[in-house]
């Protein structure tokens, strides 16, 4: 039984460190999830959507979990992906001939709705007025009128 738990104290305290390094770095820790689907699951594609997926902690500034659903049906290769980070969720799905190719375009895209939703709560913060702005503008004008 204590096996266990000291097992689980060790798993535990080695998550933190890695988060905590993370987060000092900068960059937020990315976990990928690939599913294969009616094809047989390869190391080295597993390993390229891992590294491709890998990075999209740069442009996320929590933690973020990445799943990846890879399906080939004939001559169609196809993937999904969904990715979570707080209360951002980003999906994106392609087709293509080739699993890396699809894997590139799906990273491409989720990378684009990331950017393009950072751009908006940054440009929100910067034309939010602050309340010591507003309350001065109100008595410049009230000095104005007066």
């Amino acid at each position: 039984m204590q096996n266990k738990q000291a097992r689980g104290k060790r798993t535990r305290a080695a998550a933190r460190k890695s988060r905590r390094s993370a987060r000092l770095n900068g960059t937020a820790l990315t976990t990928v999830t690939v599913t294969f689907r009616h094809v047989e699951p390869t190391e080295p594609i597993r390993l390229y959507a891992e590294r491709k997926l890998g990075h999209l902690g740069r442009y996320a500034k929590r933690a973020c979990n990445a799943h990846l659903i890879l399906e080939v049906d004939k001559y169609r290769h196809r993937g999904e992906v969904t990715v979570k980070s707080g209360s951002i969720s980003a999906t994106a799905e392609q087709e293509s001939s080739d699993l890396y190719s699809v894997i590139d375009l799906l990273v491409d895209k989720v990378i684009g709705q990331l950017k393009r939703h950072l751009g908006k709560i940054n440009t929100r913060r910067a034309h939010a007025v602050s309340t010591g702005e507003l309350l001065s503008e109100t008595e410049e004008n009230l000095d104005q009128e007066r």
